[in-house]
């Protein structure tokens, strides 16, 4: 049988090339595909998850898996290339919307270019650029080429207002679909309570980051342990960072116990009874899983030239951001010295005014994060739905 003319699928683009980006669009895809079925269609770039959900990749995202400064030069044609070939396939296929979703280095020039090949395709920002810690002036810049921001962190909003961006909802962080698994029953905070302490160590998820970290986190372990501090320590990675943690931890006076993998990772949240972790979002899942911690960051001497100079927040820890106060210690380049952290360490493996000042504010989080009723990707869809339901924008060009 024939459509009617309001029985035509709406068309959705969707653009996302880091697996975290991956995830979201997957459970926003599964959310439309169950509030309108056939009605919709779904085309664009994304991994594996969103494959599951009926996504037929443009290409695939492990082509843009580029670190370091000289690989993103050398590889710069075949970036421009991307994105040229992207923003096409977005205004060939005539779509009713766009949803680009993080990795705004890639995402925001192909938005760019599709505003302006089609100026009537709304286009969704899903998960915002941290304006709100550098380059605020990004933020007004949106508003030439996005329609509408679907913000992960609850002061993201109230940031686009005072920066005069675009609109921007809250809609919620997918950690707070993930309660369950971050926190323990009640044989595991008997462990979390035991004795001896369960420390957690947290790198990074980067190769580099492993690299500036593992030294003197070590360094750090070994001079609590001098000081006659007794802990095991646990340290969570995922498999195709294995070799290089291990390699780092080889000669390692105090050994840690490598766990691989996110379940382990989360069933070593829920045990823990303090980490050190470096900056970034563990920190967010390390407060909501209740584990009280100290935080560290180092950088290539360049890199940290440049983001001194640019960084507009007094904290560059998210659990903080959130908070709104600065509970967690952070430690940066020249600060985070095995000395520094091994002293802050050993106020948390106690029960000191720093580690109940954590709980007690990591207790505010759900209030803080919540999203009300529903999950982050049906609030997502919401606001996806009805912007299509207002349909395009005004101002196509004549001759489109």
């Amino acid at each position: 049988m024939a459509r009617s003319p309001t029985d035509v699928a709406r068309k959705i683009f969707l653009i996302a090339t880091e697996e975290s980006g991956d995830r979201l669009g997957a459970g926003l895809m599964k959310v439309l595909r169950q509030r309108l079925g056939d009605a919709v269609a779904f085309e664009g770039v994304g991994g594996r998850a969103m494959a599951r959900e009926g996504l037929s990749s443009l290409f695939p995202i492990e082509e843009l898996s580029i670190m370091g400064l000289a690989a993103v030069v050398r590889q710069l044609p075949k970036l421009l290339r991307l994105i040229r070939q992207t923003a096409e396939a977005v205004t060939d296929a005539s779509v009713d919307m766009l949803v680009i979703i993080d990795s705004p280095d890639f995402t925001h020039r192909v938005a760019r270019r599709v505003r302006g090949r089609d100026p009537s395709i709304p286009i969704v920002d899903y998960v915002s650029p941290t304006v709100w810690a550098w380059r605020p002036g990004r933020a007004r810049a949106m508003r030439g080429y996005v329609d509408h921001v679907l913000a992960l962190l609850p002061f993201e909003p109230e940031a686009y207002r005072r920066l005069n961006g675009p609109p921007c909802s809250y809609v919620g962080h997918p950690l707070i679909e993930q309660i369950d698994r971050l926190r323990p029953n009640a044989e595991e905070q008997a462990r979390r309570n035991g004795s001896p302490p369960i420390l957690l160590l947290l790198p990074g998820s980067r190769r580099s980051e492993i690299a500036h970290h593992l030294g003197v986190f070590g360094a750090a372990l070994d001079r609590l342990r001098s000081q006659g501090a007794a802990f095991e320590v646990m340290l969570p990675t995922m498999p195709h960072l294995e070799a290089a943690v291990l390699a780092g931890v080889a000669n390692w006076p105090v050994v840690p116990t490598i766990v691989v993998g996110e379940a382990e990772k989360r069933a070593a949240f829920r045990i823990a009874h303090a980490a050190l972790a470096k900056s970034g979002t563990v920190t967010l899942e390390l407060a909501l899983s209740g584990v009280p911690m100290v935080t560290a960051y180092r950088l290539g001497a360049a890199e940290a030239f440049v983001l001194r100079r640019a960084i507009k927040v007094n904290t560059v820890i998210l659990a903080n951001l959130v908070l709104g106060k600065e509970v967690i210690p952070e430690f940066l380049q020249e600060n985070c010295t095995p000395e520094k952290l091994a002293q802050a360490l050993s106020e948390l493996l106690a029960d000191s005014a720093m580690r109940r000042s954590q709980l007690e504010a990591f207790a505010t989080l759900d209030a803080i994060m919540s999203s009300g009723n529903a999950s982050p990707s049906v609030r997502a869809a919401d606001i996806v739905l009805a912007m299509m339901r207002k349909g395009r924008r005004a101002g196509r060009a004549a001759d489109l």
